[in-house]
């Protein structure tokens, strides 16, 4: 019982059906190791101890009365960008350091509905802008492989939480990286789904055409058991597609049974534009030896073409700046959130609740967002990269014809050291490899792939076609199968 935090999902689901153990029991072990723990990584914001508890307790009564729901009494934990009921929400913010949320986003609900426990909120850069998870009002995240070492963002505490054994899936938001990169840097895998795939209704938006929710966990299975959960239509969201979710964990569990070559005749697509300029040597060596495995496997690698990552990069930070300026007009001192004391008139309340309530990279994206819609700049900066959107969705539909999936890095370097005198400019560039994806709505995940000569993880990116999720996940599987890089554990003794 003392390492139950060190089970998988599927071993939690197996354990709790044969009643090994109860999903109190299990609450209450992760419940406690967060508390030994987590002062050394700082990855909750909330911990909802007593609510977690009563969800487990009544999880354990519906076991005992039939209930079959596979992922009934398994404890997870939400990035706190998602609307809670009754619990603080406040993405990371001092804006909304006082805001608990009258209703659950709808992925919450989905969760909810499928009876797993969370055991609270988890730390993110502020409003999903960042890195690294520096930004946020309630300090750093640390890497449980490095506690020196940021866990990338803006989902780290997402990525660190699972990597430090307090849950073992955690939800995570995506809008130019932040589940990829973040599972990276701290050896997980992570799943972006295609845009649409999982409802934005309760999300708090930082940029609404690029955001989108997926899940961390261990391995490809425990991804595709949260995704499963919280896949789906919704008529709340406009930008919800109306398409039937696949069975994940079925398709996982058939690839496992396709024999030695599980992968034969499928197509891996390799770009040069991603395998050059700032990409780190040892995560370079890294990533060709798990195409060299994939290759193994049965699967071809062709060589492809892509928009140069640095044109990405420069679309990127015009056009989600802009959504974010005016996404957050909202908060305003007014309606909910933070308020100055004691303004003098509108204006200075307007003026210092949100300067007072942003901090600077949040300012930062708001001002740069502004300045590229202004009257005389939109078209030259704003019009001018939702072309360039345009044409990165057709590179990646030509790739796409002579390949099934792409490969590439997940970030050019292993996770930093915290504090580390990087420039903006310098801390954008970790996102170069993750934005192409969020630009053309596709699908996409990390996986660990090894280790640097420092003992941080490597990760691969796979990117797939619109809704192909499942062969993602597949293959993923697959390569887990013949390799052990899902299962090193941080030590945080």
């Amino acid at each position: 019982m003392s390492q139950l935090h060190t089970l998988s999902t599927q071993q939690m689901i197996q354990g709790l059906a044969n009643k090994e153990f109860s999903s109190l029991e299990l609450t209450n072990h992760l419940l406690n190791r967060i508390e030994k723990y987590d002062g050394q990584i700082n990855s909750f914001i909330t911990v909802t101890a007593d609510l977690a508890r009563q969800n487990a307790k009544l999880a354990d009564e519906l076991r005992a009365k039939g209930d079959t729901r596979p992922l009934l009494g398994v404890p997870m934990a939400h990035k706190d960008i998602f609307c809670t009921q009754g619990v603080l929400t406040t993405c990371g913010s001092k804006m909304l350091h006082n805001f608990i949320s009258p209703y659950d986003a709808t992925i919450v609900s989905k969760i909810n509905e499928a009876g797993m426990v969370s055991l609270g909120k988890l730390n993110m850069d502020e409003f999903a802008m960042g890195s690294d998870n520096e930004k946020s009002y309630y300090g750093a995240v640390k890497n449980p492989w490095d506690t020196t070492r940021v866990p990338g963002g803006s989902s780290g505490g997402s990525a660190a939480a699972v990597a430090a054994g307090f849950v073992p899936m955690s939800t995570g938001s995506d809008t130019g990286g932040s589940i990829r990169q973040p599972a990276s840097f701290c050896g997980l895998t992570g799943i972006k789904p295609t845009y649409g795939r999982a409802s934005r209704y309760g999300m708090i938006a930082y940029a609404s055409s690029f955001d989108q929710a997926g899940s961390f966990g261990r391995t490809a299975l425990d991804c595709a058991y949260l995704l499963q959960a919280m896949s789906g239509h919704d008529d709340k969201d406009s930008t919800s597609i109306a398409q039937s979710v696949p069975d994940w964990i079925a398709q996982i569990q058939d690839g496992r049974n396709a024999g030695d070559k599980p992968l034969a005749g499928l197509r891996i697509g390799v770009p040069s534009e991603y395998f050059g300029g700032a990409l780190n040597d040892q995560v370079s060596t890294a990533v060709k030896a798990a195409l060299a495995q994939y290759e193994a496997l049965g699967a071809t690698l062709v060589e492809i073409s892509l928009t140069d990552p640095e044109i990405t990069l420069a679309t990127y930070y015009l056009l989600a700046p802009a959504e974010a300026a005016s996404n957050l007009a909202r908060f305003d001192g007014v309606r909910f959130g933070y308020r100055c004391e004691n303004p003098t008139d509108l204006q200075d309340l307007y003026t210092r609740s949100r300067s007072e309530g942003f901090g600077l990279e949040v300012q930062r994206r708001i001002i740069m967002g502004t300045y590229a819609l202004s009257a005389g700049y939109c078209d030259a900066y704003y019009t001018k990269a939702q072309k360039v959107r345009r044409l990165v969705a057709q590179d990646f539909a030509k790739a796409f014809e002579q390949c099934d999936i792409i490969a590439t890095p997940t970030a050019p370097t292993t996770a930093y050291a915290i504090g580390a005198s990087l420039s903006p400019a310098e801390i954008y560039m970790g996102d170069a490899y993750t934005i192409g994806v969020n630009l053309a709505g596709l699908p996409a995940l990390s996986h660990p792939v090894g280790f640097d000569g420092q003992g941080l993880p490597i990760g691969l990116q796979l990117i797939g076609n619109h809704w192909q999720e499942g062969q993602l996940l597949t293959m993923t599987d697959a390569y887990q199968q013949v390799t052990d890089f899902h299962q090193k554990t941080a030590n945080l003794e």
